[in-house]
């Protein structure tokens, strides 16, 4: 049996805009084991991104506990949080959020720097992430000369750099075409089966959903229901009828 890395219990978040209270979320329990790849789905509005921030150590519940790995970290502090974030947790967003005129080796070289790691062991580190997405080649290219695809090659490679035992991806895809997001999608795919990478995806596609073991439909701040992949190496295998 997987440990369980992530655990929710009854988790709500309340935003106070002006007057009126805004319950984005109402209320989640819920467990992500080590190694799942986790879909997260729901119409704009219905909490899906409040959780992903939650989870993500990015926003702070208002109600309710949020375990990662047995540590309660919906109590910690300010500092705390952004430790977990940098060496805990990669993020991989839309629109990339990648630095101009930089190139792509000292992109995924900065969270290192943030971590205090010495700048020979970064740069070997980041080599060695970007040859793991296949940018082996093109670590030297700067932002504006690469392609979206590869930009969001270069994003995976610095949510990677710190060896995560979580990566949480926000509409990867949304600013892609058709096969360069079964690309990045691929990316991701093997990273969570071979590297044993727990993932957690955003989306609002069904099909880039597909490639997740399990995915929680969310709305109006509750998950509505869960769908469950069966693992198709073992139906391959006869092992499940």
């Amino acid at each position: 049996m997987r440990p369980v890395l992530i655990r929710l219990e009854d988790i709500t978040r309340t935003y106070h805009v002006g007057e009126v209270d805004v319950d984005a979320l109402c209320g989640i329990t819920y467990q992500v084991l080590q190694g799942d790849f986790l879909g997260i789905m729901g119409p704009s509005g219905s909490g899906k991104s409040t959780l992903m921030n939650i989870i993500g150590c990015l926003d702070r519940p208002t109600n309710g506990s949020y375990f990662l790995s047995n540590e309660e970290v919906s109590k910690f502090s300010k500092r705390q949080l952004a430790i977990t974030r940098n060496k805990r947790i990669g993020f991989v967003f839309q629109s990339f959020n990648l630095l101009s005129r930089t190139t792509a080796l000292e992109n995924v070289e900065l969270p290192l720097l943030y971590a205090d790691i010495p700048t020979k062991e970064a740069r070997e580190l980041a080599y060695k992430s970007l040859e793991l997405v296949g940018l082996k080649d093109r670590e030297l290219r700067k932002t504006n000369q690469i392609s979206g695809g590869e930009m969001q090659r270069v994003a995976i490679a610095r949510a990677l750099v710190t060896n995560p035992t979580l990566i949480m991806a926000d509409e990867p895809t949304g600013n892609l075409d058709t096969k360069t997001s079964i690309e990045i999608m691929g990316i991701f795919a093997s990273l969570n089966k071979e590297k044993g990478i727990t993932v957690i995806l955003v989306t609002h596609e069904a099909d880039i959903a597909a490639y997740a073991n399990r995915v929680i439909h969310i709305r109006d701040g509750v998950i509505e229901r869960e769908d469950i992949k069966r693992d198709i190496r073992k139906i391959s295998k006869g092992e499940v009828s």
